[in-house]
């Protein structure tokens, strides 16, 4: 996503404000002391936005939220989610009256401390979209997992999102107009200004013409879906949706669901790489399909293994993959686990071009199936962070493509007490582990897992939620990137504080 490194200089420019920093002076000017090493502070304000969970009278809700105890915050702050407001009293989309409603209206929930999750609850089909924010002691690391129930219909299973940072650009391959699927693009708007947003898409020829999808306004304060099968009249099996803001700044969330194999949430691709690592397939998957594009001029060719637990396995019929240059394309890889836990690891056959990926995975057979997603992510970084986490219902993988890792995995307190445990891990090269993750000691309600790598190569890690009902193993999945919970900050040349006072 393009602005995210603009998003960091921007952060980092407010906090020399506040902390009263001065100009830096450049390494190589005459007479400039010899440049410092960035500090990490703790990030002072953190976004996030939850799309609307569901268009189904009968689909239960749950949001949790977790804070990591972060050293070096101050003592204040606070972190809430309120609704979106869609339309002010009179029905006019956005504007200050819906603004205003919204900051009005009862927080759909509000933590109390960092270290313990906080839940909040929503049912039915009028369940709005929400947006969050948080400051001070709870900006850094803030977490919020949305999870939905669905007993019956289309769609139905177990459907999770992690609440995303608004930003500027998005890539969800994985997306279908097929006549089985119904396919949403929720686009939620934070700001107090209209933002607009254009939505390409891209099939297995290449790019689908439509103008139906350009310029859509996302009103002040509201969420917008989208489905794609509007967008154009070609049924397409596996798309490839690109996300670009012309102005302001939205989040991005794709809910694909199925007549007859239920449907999850499919979550933005990390940035365009030529490699990616799609961490965290169950091991009991019966069918797992790669689906991969590639946004630039040249070709593709990707390298496919599966890092298992004895190391990195190639899948027999299955070793490369040819992406051709603006097409979305498409591998069956059938039940390529095996019955062990597993991630996808795509890395260039030669010359390295840039490609966004995603897994369709499948659990269960006959009419007791149920799908989830897997985008391909960044790695866990500094910190990662999973929230709404239970005693038998969680699964956590994490892999380590390229070299040996040491990982420190904490379940934090859970939402209705406990005590919080911290356990460390080895993970081999080259492999995957679904680690025996640590549960908190008296465990009541939902729990947070962190996991901080230690020493050794990037880690990449994803968690798996499981709840069967009625013989349909119902499961969603989502990755572990950084928590975003600390910035880096350029030591000043001179402390001009005491100027501003």
């Amino acid at each position: 996503m393009k602005r995210t490194t603009l998003s960091l200089i921007a952060g980092t420019a407010a906090l020399a404000a506040v902390t009263g920093f001065a100009a830096l002076k450049t390494p190589d000017a005459p007479g400039a002391p010899t440049a410092r090493a960035a500090a990490q502070l703790p990030v002072e304000r953190t976004s996030l936005l939850c799309p609307a969970p569901s268009s189904s009278d009968i689909a239960e809700t749950s949001y949790t939220s977790f804070t990591p105890v972060t050293k070096g915050t101050a003592s204040g702050g606070k972190a809430e989610l309120r609704s979106a407001t869609e339309e002010s009293a009179d029905g006019t989309s956005g504007s200050a009256k819906g603004k205003d409603k919204s900051k009005t209206a009862k927080p759909v929930l509000t933590p109390k401390q960092p270290g313990t999750p906080a839940t909040g609850d929503t049912s039915g089909a009028d369940s709005p979209a929400l947006i969050g924010a948080a400051d001070g002691r709870f900006a850094p690391g803030w977490t919020v997992q949305e999870t939905t129930e669905v007993a019956a219909g289309t769609g139905r299973g177990l459907q999770g999102v992690n609440c995303t940072a608004p930003d500027t650009e998005f890539w969800f391959p994985g997306a279908s107009t097929d006549a089985a699927r119904t396919d949403y693009v929720h686009l939620t708007n934070p700001d107090d200004a209209p933002a607009v947003v254009d939505i390409e898409l891209y099939g297995k020829d290449g790019a689908i013409k439509s103008t139906v999808g350009e310029g859509i306004t996302v009103q002040p304060h509201s969420s917008e879906p989208v489905l794609l099968s509007t967008l154009s009249d070609e049924r397409q099996t596996n798309l490839t949706v690109h996300v670009s803001v012309r102005s302001g700044r939205v989040a991005a969330a794709v809910q694909a669901l199925d007549d007859k194999i239920g449907g999850d949430w499919l979550a933005a691709s990390a940035d365009p790489a030529g490699t990616l690592v799609l961490p965290g397939i169950p091991k009991d998957a019966t069918a797992v399909r790669l689906i991969a594009f590639t946004p630039g001029d040249a070709d593709a060719d990707l390298k496919v293994r599966l890092a298992s637990p004895g190391g990195l396995i190639t899948p027999a019929g299955n070793e490369t993959l040819h992406v051709k240059s603006g097409m979305t394309s498409a591998l069956d890889l059938g039940d390529v686990t095996r019955g062990e836990a597993g991630s996808l690891v795509l890395t260039p056959t030669d010359r390295s071009v840039p490609v966004v990926a995603a897994l369709r995975v499948t659990r269960g057979k006959g009419d007791k199936q149920e799908t989830a997603f897997i985008p391909a992510t960044s790695p866990v970084g500094t910190r990662a962070t999973s929230a709404d986490n239970s005693g038998k219902g969680t699964t956590l993988s994490v892999t380590a493509p390229t070299a040996a890792a040491r990982v420190k995995v904490t379940a934090s307190a859970g939402s209705g007490g406990g005590t919080p445990v911290t356990k460390t891990y080895t993970i081999k090269a080259g492999t995957t582990q679904d680690v025996d993750a640590p549960v908190p000691a008296g465990l009541k309600g939902t729990y947070a897992l962190t996991v901080e790598p230690l020493s050794g190569g990037p880690v990449y890690a994803a968690r798996t939620l499981t709840a069967t009902a009625e013989g349909v193993p119902g499961f969603t999945v989502q990755t572990l990137p950084d928590d975003r919970g600390t910035v880096a900050v350029p030591e000043a040349d001179q402390d001009l504080s005491v100027l501003q006072k």
